[in-house]
Order: C-alpha cells, then structure tokens, then sequence
C-alpha cells in the first residue's frame, strides 16, 4: 500500500521550536505517523500541551525545556534521544526566524545573531545526531527554511540572506551525508503562525496576501507537517539535497513592508 510509505512506526524524531506554530503541527503529525518525539522550545507549558497531543495519538513524547540560541541545548537534545528511546532517526531543524528590519538599521551583530538562529543552530544539532543516526542504519533531516531565502524586498536582508544560506547549507550538507543520512529542505511562504499574528487579525492586511497568493489563502501549520512527514518517510527515500517549496505558488512578497527610499 502506497500510505505504508508515509508511516515512520517505531522511529524517533528530535524537532525544535516545537511549542506552538510549524514546529507543534509537526511533533504531532511524526507521532501520528509512529513516531517518538523529542521537542524543544522555550515555554514549557507550550511544550507540556504538545506532548499530551502526542501522547493522545498513541506515541511518547520527551519535553525539553530550552533556550535554543544556546548551541550547547541544541546538541543536548541528541543525548536526550539516546538516553530515552536509545535511537535518533529524524530531525526537524524548525527554530529560526528574525524581525525584518530597514538596511541601514541591520547591523553586523544583527547579520551575525540572523546566521546564528538559523544556521548554527541547524548545524550543531544535525552535526550531533549524525552518530545516533548512524547507529540506526541512517535517516532523514529536514530544515525549515522560508520563501525569502529565494525572493527579495526591503526589510529582510537579515532573514533572507540567513533562510538562503540555510538553503545552500541543505544542499552541501546533503552531499556530505548521502547515502545514509538524507537532507532537505523546505521553503515556508506565509503560514498562520504567532509570526503573522497581527496580520491574521486585520482583515486588510490578511486580504491582500490571500490575493496575491496563486491558491488564495494563507497556509497551516499541517501544510507543512504535512511535507515534513513525506520528506522524513520512505515516500520521500528518493529525494536529497531539495528545497520543497510549500507557500501556495507565490513568486514575490505577498505584503511588502512599505519600506521608503533611502
């Protein structure tokens, strides 16, 4: 049966920012296909509410409270995977983000904090599960990366240069890791998350991206869980090295910031 492709039965997942958003929707939907999870974010009643979710859908769940700008924490989550389910064969690079900003407020240290929340962080926790990985005969990774890594408007030179060079950072580490570790990507475009919170309050606002949006209307959450799920399983065995673009066909910004000239 084609569907048997997409279950991950038995298998453990470590996924970040895992409290509420993308990172939520996805602990829930790997535990739905099978799989044990381990999830970190800052807020723990944010992460107690997932686990129970998970545990309702029949698989374990092992919450870890933590600050993931520390890259320390990060790599931690690995020890966690060993130490509570003795395997690790996904992992789901979902924390990043930063708040769009005008070119010549962007600072270095602002460039530098961006690369830091998006890549480093990715990097420190596929580079740790890599030998718990193996032990297990291989697996799959998945980075959360956004449409602005590839298009381009005032406000995100921070945010898209750090999402773009998560994007190359996909393909290289792909190449490093095949054949027995696969890697992704996916490139988010506007998805309801606390990240457009004002926006899904204003109708204004939340009509004009639903118009300049080819499928007329903003993503969930599940959207992307949904992809994660297919690139983490069997489904997904074929593919590496990819950037899969969940973002509802857009080709530029759908809510340009308005920023003025210099």
């Amino acid at each position: 049966m084609i569907l048997d492709r997409f279950r991950l039965d038995d298998q453990v997942a470590v996924v970040t920012g895992a409290g509420r958003g993308i990172g939520a929707a996805t602990a829930i939907a790997l535990a739905e296909a099978g799989a044990d999870v381990v999830i970190s974010a800052r807020t723990s009643d944010q992460l107690d509410e997932v686990a129970a979710k998970v545990t309702a859908a029949g698989r374990r769940a092992v919450a870890v409270p933590a600050n993931l700008n520390d890259l320390d924490a990060v790599a931690a989550l690995v020890d966690h995977a060993r130490a509570s389910f003795g395997r690790l064969d996904l992992v789901v690079n979902n924390v990043g983000g930063t708040m769009p900003q005008a070119f010549m407020e962007t600072s270095p240290k602002t460039l530098e904090a961006a690369f830091h929340f998006n890549v480093a962080t990715a990097h420190t926790l596929l580079q740790a599960a890599v030998p718990l990985m193996l032990e297990g005969g291989g697996g799959s990774a998945v980075n959360i990366s956004s449409a602005m890594g590839r298009m381009a408007d005032r406000g995100f030179v921070a945010y898209g240069t750090a999402k773009g060079a998560l994007a190359h950072y996909t393909r290289l580490a792909a190449t490093d890791l095949a054949p027995r570790i696969r890697v992704n990507a996916i490139a988010v475009g506007s998805v309801a998350t606390s990240a457009l919170d004002i926006v899904m309050q204003v109708d204004e606002m939340r009509t004009t991206m639903e118009e300049a949006t080819p499928l007329g209307r903003i993503g969930d959450p599940e959207d992307i869980a949904a992809a994660i799920v297919y690139l983490s399983s069997k489904a997904g065995s074929y593919v590496t090295g990819k950037i899969l673009e969940v973002d509802g066909g857009i080709e530029a910004p759908t809510l340009p910031l308005g920023l003025p000239d210099l």
